[in-house]
């Protein structure tokens, strides 16, 4: 199961954004959160906050919901900023000129996971396959020397035919 918490229109601009995303995939929930209380970036409190929602609402569904999940095992699966609409602004520049510059703005999402629960789905997938293709791997193959060639499948003549 996973559990997202999205930021839209987020004052940053998402090369920004993405440096401390980059500092928190894949790690543990307390890691990243720990990892995000001493990063010195303006982003790292509101991606803080945005990592604390999305634990939020696991505890929500588990709790809410009756869904069995254990917040100690989630870490990011994902953690992306996106570009969002630009505002452009303009600066007064010499001799009565403008100059057009962009203010950039991101929307940035987090995933969370729990580790153990991917497995636990892939094992079920595998066991029910391995019982339906039992029946089928009981027969022995046949082993082939290395150098041997393929024999044509053409008829097979026999003696009474020469």
């Amino acid at each position: 199961m996973e559990f997202t918490a999205k930021a839209r229109f987020t004052r940053v601009s998402p090369q920004k954004a993405r440096l401390v995303l980059d500092l928190i995939k894949g790690r543990r929930v307390e890691d990243a959160l720990t990892t995000l209380t001493f990063t010195k970036k303006r982003i790292a409190p509101a991606i803080f906050q945005l990592l604390r929602s999305a634990v939020e609402n696991a505890n929500y569904l588990s709790q809410e919901k009756g869904m069995d999940v254990d917040l100690d095992r989630l870490y990011v699966k994902h953690a992306i900023a996106n570009e969002g609409p630009r505002m452009k602004r303009i600066r007064p520049a010499p001799m009565g000129r403008a100059f057009r510059y962009q203010r950039r703005i991101s929307h940035m999402e987090i995933v969370l996971a729990e580790k153990g629960a991917e497995n636990k789905q892939n094992l079920a997938t595998v066991v029910g396959e391995e019982d339906a293709a039992a029946p089928a791997a009981k027969t022995p193959a046949k082993k082939k020397a290395v150098g041997a060639k393929k024999k044509p499948a053409g008829k097979k003549k026999t003696a009474a035919a020469k």
